[in-house]
């Protein structure tokens, strides 16, 4: 009977205590989460109940199961996969609180300098997404080379294979010479400013805005919600448009065709009045100017501004269709047209002219018998 009962003691007891442990760890937390809402940091830490009730009740097993005659026939069985669990749970705990200390510098960064300096924020946003990936990548290459050497044949073979650690430096090195180029290229683009989470860039001809940045790859997310993904190697050695880079603000064109007759003076009134009536359009700045000319029609552009990429395209897509609008409506002549009209014949020159359209004292000249 002791045989059963001691293993259901240890092994309930660790359970119950370390369910116990969890959730008066988490209602502590949810408390200082409640009397502290101006910062994320109490309800972040939340996020990792899991991993530490999973590390409470490894170390609790780990320290205990060896008083139980029944689990100590396979001690080292067990004991090796408890101090597996420990190992990979502390990582993840570790990730977990790096995490949360990380974001909520973020956020207590971004709500002081939104407002006066949205593209620093964004770099930020871009070092700090990057330093998380790292330190998780670091956390994890170090929980599994724990975990390695907790085995035997792991622990006789440190010693050859740091023997051979230069040549397999060199090969790995060759081998991921792509891998490593873009981890590099990603750490580059992180501290050196030249692309950040939140950007509106033009790649290939694709629009769109930078959603993810990792070590190795980039997201950009088009305007149709298609994703774009390229390595970040592509971004230090390729010439792309940067439309967000020092201020987001920006100009944006808009084209029309029209008749020669098209009123100026009263497309510009109209253009200022759609613009007021616009609330992506800034305030800024606007023009309207006719910048060529063909035998049919003459260009009008009107310049226009927006506070940022997103603001500009519905500024123009607002402003070209009103203005074509109001001119069907209220100037029809002013759209382009193809002119069927009669030529107008030349001024006259002066002298009589024969009914056949020739000057006489040209017709006396080449014909000085009629005189």
């Amino acid at each position: 009977m002791d045989d059963v009962l001691r293993p259901l003691i240890v092994v309930g007891g660790s359970v119950v205590l370390t369910l116990l442990l969890g959730w008066a760890t988490d209602l502590l937390l949810r408390k200082a989460d409640e009397r502290h809402p101006e910062t994320p940091l109490w309800g972040l830490l939340r996020r990792g109940r899991i991993p530490y009730q999973l590390l409470l009740c490894a170390a609790l097993l780990r320290g205990s199961y060896d008083q139980v005659e029944l689990l100590r026939d396979h001690g080292t069985v067990i004991g090796r996969t408890l101090t597996l669990v420990l190992i990979g749970s502390a990582a993840w705990l570790a990730i977990r609180i790096a995490a949360a200390v990380v974001e909520t510098t973020y956020t207590r960064y971004a709500s002081t300098h939104r407002e006066r300096d949205p593209a620093r924020v964004r770099r930020v946003r871009t070092q700090v997404t990057l330093i998380r990936r790292v330190v998780s990548a670091i956390v994890g290459v170090v929980a599994v080379a724990a975990m390695l050497l907790t085995f035997p044949a792991m622990r006789a073979a440190g010693a050859s294979l740091l023997a051979s650690a230069g040549i397999l430096g060199i090969v790995a090195g060759v081998a991921a010479q792509s891998t490593l180029g873009n981890m590099f290229a990603g750490l580059q683009i992180a501290f050196g400013d030249m692309v950040r989470i939140g950007d509106t860039v033009v790649v290939d001809g694709e629009w769109g805005t930078v959603e993810e940045i990792t070590l190795t790859f980039l997201t950009v997310r088009t305007w149709d919600e298609r994703r774009i993904t390229m390595p970040v190697s592509y971004f230090t050695s390729q010439p792309f448009e940067n439309w967000s880079r020092g201020t987001p603000q920006m100009t944006g064109t808009v084209f029309w065709h029209v008749d020669h007759s098209a009123p100026l003076e009263a497309m510009r009134d109209k253009l200022r009045d759609i613009l007021r009536e616009c609330p992506a359009w800034d305030g800024r700045a606007f023009n309207l100017n006719v910048t060529d000319s063909t035998p049919s029609t003459m260009e009008v552009r009107a310049l226009v501004t927006a506070k940022d990429a997103d603001d500009i395209w519905t500024v123009r897509v607002t402003v070209r269709e009103e203005m074509i609008r109001w001119l069907t409506a209220e100037h029809p002549y002013a759209l382009p047209r193809v002119n069927t009209a009669d030529a107008v014949p030349p001024p006259r020159t002066g002298g009589h002219r024969s009914p056949d359209g020739v000057p006489a004292a040209r017709r006396a000249h080449h014909h000085p018998r009629e005189r």
